[in-house]
């Protein structure tokens, strides 16, 4: 392989130091399966994130917690699945009272602990609360830049997309204030120019990584990615460049941010110290049809417990230490909590965590101890229980319910129209055949072996012994609005929330 990113892997390898390793973890927004060249799809300008995939580790069967945001989010920092938190059904709003609980256990946190410095930026969407409580500076991290939900969550005609003439698409939410850019809990805009914010985070993430290796400390940056959420905006060097629209166009920018944060990283003589990992919240918007993404060769998408609403691209790129390849193992965001643990030899909380150490996956000296997922629907309830569980190779769905967001696929079953339907027996598919999920084994019984009942029974008591165990925690998403909690750059104005609008200059 040529040099990467100005380093060659030998001498990143060499640099490896004793301290725990840096982590750069890079979350997209809405991203599908069948995305990113390195995972099939034909024209998707994605060189950054295919040399990643090239150099390290590229998960084919990792999933998130959840089908929608919010829930996603939770489950990534904390390990845990989002009802122990309280966090269904839906996703948090900017007038949400509750919020990601305070005494949830984040990634940042036990990495601060260890003695790194954390930030975050881009997308936070796990609350806001009176006077910021719920944001990201009072769940362990040091620093943050960003919108603390999603960007269509205000209305659109402030959205200024490239060139300043024109504005993004879309309809989004009218009635709120518009979307703030905070820097810790300042407000730096309402709204930003859009086009510019990469550039904002880019040197969020410097001065980071900078200020780390002069204190001699390690650093963690979740950077959450606003690409490729509808409505997609870009910069002047990816706006109309892609060839696949506007949503092309975001992805390639999402694209050139890695490639940048990857050249940081290597000016600063740390790629072989750094483990980076990239994965998205989940499946695509499909009611966007052009505008949103992809899901391949997979089912459905957002909102939906099919493999296209919960199966997501991942790749883990650590120099020296991460061999390059590709692992058909089974893992999930909910792991990642105690696998960074262990490899910075952090302490895990004393919680129930619902993930796995992944680190002798990573590092070549083991498998995967996950054996089993378990899939909520987006509005969760303790009746039904799970959705669908996958075992091994298999996967059996004992409800299934379309969703909005996967909507105008030619596929009904994925379509909002389609009601909560129980089956009885289950339907079951064998993923290593057949991803798409598109033969129930149990209707073609020339397809039903031995194994595939026995599979079937154990998925059966699996289901009855995880939802007998889980205890769902209060909702937050029920305590309610209050639109007082609202962000606005002038809290004493009127009329609200039309003069919450300070916003920057345009370039």
């Amino acid at each position: 392989m040529d040099a990467l990113w100005g380093l060659t892997l030998a001498l990143a390898a060499s640099l490896a130091a004793a301290m725990p390793p840096n982590i750069l973890l890079i979350f997209a927004d809405d991203l599908g399966y069948g995305d990113l060249g390195s995972y099939g799809h034909p024209t998707s300008t994605t060189p950054n994130l295919d040399q990643l995939a090239a150099g390290g580790l590229r998960f084919t069967d990792f999933y998130v917690a959840a089908s929608v945001c919010t829930p996603s989010r939770a489950a990534l920092l904390t390990g845990r699945y989002p009802v122990r938190m309280g966090l269904y059904p839906g996703v948090l709003y900017p007038s949400s009272r509750g919020g990601m609980p305070l005494e949830e256990v984040t990634i940042a946190e036990i990495l601060a602990a260890r003695g790194y410095l954390t930030g975050m930026a881009g997308k936070w969407h796990l609350g806001v609360g009176p006077e910021g409580a719920f944001l990201p500076t009072h769940q362990g991290f040091h620093r943050y830049l960003g919108i603390p939900y999603s960007h269509d969550q205000g209305p659109c005609q402030n959205l200024t997309c490239f060139p300043p003439a024109t504005h993004c698409e879309g309809m989004c939410d009218q009635d709120l204030v518009p979307i703030p850019l905070l820097a810790n809990q300042t407000v730096e805009a309402q709204p930003p120019w859009l086009p510019g914010l990469e550039t904002r985070y880019i040197n969020f993430a410097r001065e980071l990584m900078t200020d780390a290796q002069h204190q001699g400390r390690p650093f963690f940056l979740y950077y959450a990615s606003h690409h490729t959420h509808y409505p997609q905006f870009s910069g002047q060097n990816c706006a109309g460049r892609s060839g696949r629209g506007p949503f092309g166009d975001s992805l390639m920018e999402l694209d050139a941010v890695v490639g940048t944060l990857m050249t940081i990283i290597g000016d600063l003589g740390l790629l072989g110290e750094t483990l980076v990992i990239f994965t998205a919240d989940n499946g695509p918007e499909t009611m966007r049809m052009s505008h949103g993404g992809c899901s391949g060769l997979l089912r459905c998408g957002k909102g939906t417990t099919f493999e296209g609403g919960v199966r997501e691209p991942a790749l883990a790129f650590w120099p020296g230490h991460i061999a390059p390849g590709v692992t058909h193992e089974l893992a999930s965001s909910l792991d990642l909590l105690p696998t960074l643990a262990s490899l910075s030899g952090a302490q895990l909380p004393n919680v129930t965590l619902d993930g796995f150490d992944l680190s002798p996956l990573l590092l070549g000296t083991g498998k995967s101890p996950r054996q089993s997922l378990f899939f909520y629907s987006s509005q969760p309830d303790e009746v039904n229980g799970v959705f669908a569980v996958r075992h091994g190779k298999y996967k059996a769905h004992f409800f299934t319910q379309g969703s909005v967001h996967s909507d105008t696929t030619a596929d009904p079953v994925c379509h909002a129209s389609n009601p909560l339907t129980p089956h009885e027996p289950p339907l079951l598919y064998d993923l290593s055949e057949d991803p798409g999920e598109n033969y129930n084994l149990l209707m073609h019984t020339t397809e039903v072996t031995a194994e595939a009942l026995q599979a079937l029974k154990q998925i059966e008591l699996l289901k009855a012994q995880f939802d007998s165990s889980m205890t769902f925690s209060p909702s937050q998403m029920n305590l309610g609005m209050d639109p007082s909690l609202q962000i606005c750059c002038q809290p004493s104005c009127n009329p609200r929330p039309s003069c919450c609008f300070c916003p920057e200059p345009q370039h």
